[in-house]
């Protein structure tokens, strides 16, 4: 029997594994039996093996699994470097949350609920371990100053919204964001529209990047799903009026390559993009700039990953996300679905009673790390621009 502790828990699935979803079945023979065509998801119970062994949370972290290319933002000296820079990481952030071909769903986290990371910086000159302060006052406070920290928190159940929130103090940059999902059933395909935006502050020069995600498809439900993006996102500084679109390409139905992207960035003032780019956000993409130099702009399969640091279940707070389905990953890592299905029914069963409790007693819900703002964001209650006492022009617009 696995130790709940385990690293192996957490490690990548693999293929094989993966793989073995066609042994179970079909999906869509089991969510043919509760949906229509058009109808909202959320409510829809999902058979357990499609079960990926983390929280939607954990997943959100994988946006900063380079996070030399996060931070390296800061140390662009003109706001056209950092607008490519920002780009340049925003591509290279998608591939990582997609860990195989074959699409599997995180847990829905249950409010309240808490993911807690950190990553060293590769190459970082620095001793992550000891020539560098801790952030006592950060969101993790066991990361040091040369260390990238993220946390989440699950802030709403009905609508189910996740906010997020990273942070460098010695490059001080930091990331924020708020996202609902709403996933509908289209016949032979999942959509997953992701509502929310998020924003790079670059605190020394009081520039702040709001951003909008792609949505997600998963396909080919009636063999092994696999997930796609698909959409229009972009990026605005309105400090500096850069501008960025990115076209996530869908696949056609017949021929086409997977995961394509075009983009274009443009200066203020001007109409045509002194950048664009073209390739895979999942491998090779290439920029052609407007005097019509072409290069490489990024090459996932080239790039080092981090490995996120998060402590071990048996210290982290009740609410932890590796500490809340903790059961449901043993079950899973195991092949026990009936085990990992009845620790998911607890779980679920228990959010249920809660929310009838506070109902009851006409109680409100209260967040612990986020707060909600007048436009339906949310906020992290502590950002860095706040704890260094930057004036309002360099704690960027949010």
């Amino acid at each position: 029997m696995l130790h709940a502790d385990s690293r192996t828990l957490y490690e990548e699935e693999s293929e094989t594994e993966m793989d073995s979803m066609e042994s179970h079945g079909s999906v869509v023979t089991h969510l043919l039996s509760q949906v229509k065509i058009g109808m909202d998801l959320t409510k829809v119970a999902l058979p357990t093996f499609i079960l990926e062994r983390r929280s939607l949370l954990e997943m959100y972290a994988d946006y900063f699994t380079h996070p030399d290319q996060f931070i390296s933002i800061a140390d662009m000296t003109t706001p056209r470097d950092r607008m490519v820079q920002v780009v340049r990481w925003y591509l290279c952030s998608f591939h990582a949350g997609r860990k195989s071909g074959v699409a599997k769903k995180p847990y829905n986290p249950i409010l309240g609920e808490i993911f807690r990371c950190h990553w060293d910086i590769p190459n970082d000159v620095v001793d992550s371990t000891n020539d560098s302060k801790l952030v006592a006052e950060g969101p993790v406070p066991w990361c040091r100053e040369n260390q990238l920290s993220f946390v989440a928190e699950q802030v709403s159940h009905h609508p189910p919204i996740s906010a997020f929130y990273a942070e460098h103090y010695t490059k001080q940059i930091s990331f924020g964001a708020h996202v609902w999902t709403k996933s509908k059933f289209l016949g032979l395909s999942i959509g997953v529209h992701n509502v929310g935006k998020g924003w790079v502050n670059v605190l020394q020069y009081g520039e702040e990047y709001v951003l909008t995600f792609p949505n997600g498809y998963g396909r080919s439900i009636l063999t092994v799903p696999w997930i796609e993006l698909g959409g229009t996102a972009t990026i605005h500084c309105p400090q500096t009026g850069f501008h960025a679109t990115v076209e996530f390409l869908t696949k056609p139905f017949y021929g086409g390559k997977r995961n394509r992207i075009t983009c274009q960035i443009t200066q203020p003032g001007d109409k045509k993009p002194f950048l664009s780019i073209n390739g895979e956000w999942s491998g090779a993409m290439e920029a052609k700039w407007a005097d019509g130099r072409t290069e490489i702009f990024a090459d996932v399969r080239e790039l080092q990953t981090q490995k996120k640091l998060v402590i071990p279940v048996c210290e982290q707070e009740e609410h932890e996300s590796r500490k809340v389905w903790r059961d449901v990953t043993v079950g899973l890592r195991i092949n026990d679905m009936e085990k990992a299905t009845a620790a998911k029914c607890t779980i679920e069963q228990r959010q249920r009673d809660e929310a009838r409790n506070r109902k009851e007693n006409n109680i409100n819900w209260q967040t612990k790390l986020f707060k909600e703002i007048k436009d339906g964001g949310w906020v992290y209650v502590k950002p860095l621009a706040d704890r260094l006492h930057l004036p309002p022009d360099q704690a960027g617009a949010t």
